[in-house]
């Protein structure tokens, strides 16, 4: 079974295959090959009278890189990898930074991926 990895933010992208990287706090140990469910939330879904969101699984994919890196150092062309292609490298810090609760300085874990083929999708796995 896959893991999961909420892509709330960036789910547009996802949906149109733009996005091949995210960068993450935490997901330390992820290792190249471990296979991923992209979802649109994965924590906080139960709502306040007891009921809970539905999981929506978006796509599957299939880590290719991961490293540790500061956040500002992000480099020319890795916004638009990030689902942001008209954001600067500065103005997607700040975004990262606002969302996240961090600093620019903040070690993150870099996450590329490759999206697997319809083909290779588990059965029950609606795109």
């Amino acid at each position: 079974m896959s893991r999961l990895m909420s892509v709330a933010l960036t789910e547009d992208a996802v949906h149109a295959r733009r996005k091949t990287v995210t960068r993450r706090l935490g997901w330390a140990t992820l290792k190249p090959g471990t296979k991923l469910t992209l979802c649109r939330k994965v924590m906080g879904r139960k709502r306040a009278d007891g009921t809970v969101e539905p999981l929506v699984r978006i796509a599957e994919v299939e880590v290719v890189a991961v490293r540790r890196e500061p956040l500002d150092s992000i480099s020319p062309g890795e916004t638009a990898l990030e689902g942001f292609p008209e954001m600067t490298g500065a103005a997607f810090v700040d975004f990262f930074c606002e969302h996240m609760r961090c600093t620019p300085g903040t070690v993150v874990t870099r996450v590329e991926w490759r999206y697997l083929d319809a083909d290779q999708q588990p059965a029950g796995v609606a795109l």
